[in-house]
């Protein structure tokens, strides 16, 4: 992606959402999401214009799952 990207993501139940992004270092770079959602789908955009050109991690954490996906982002 280049600079921004949309992250979709759907729960099947209600419950507090964390969506965080990392870099592979595993610092944390963003907070995309830290909210109680009822259970459907969502999107949320990335905004990656202040980040290096690299490897991105985000983690989606809700009601005791979590899913965890890789992005690359180009410039």
């Amino acid at each position: 992606f280049n600079p921004t990207t949309t992250i979709e993501y759907g729960i099947p139940e209600e419950g507090q959402v964390h969506l965080r992004v990392f870099d592979l270092l595993g610092r944390e770079v963003a907070v995309l999401e830290d909210e109680f959602r009822q259970s459907g789908t969502y999107s949320v955009d990335f905004d990656a214009k202040d980040h290096p050109t690299g490897t991105y991690i985000y983690q989606l954490e809700w009601s005791g799952t979590v899913m965890t996906r890789r992005m690359t982002l180009m410039k």
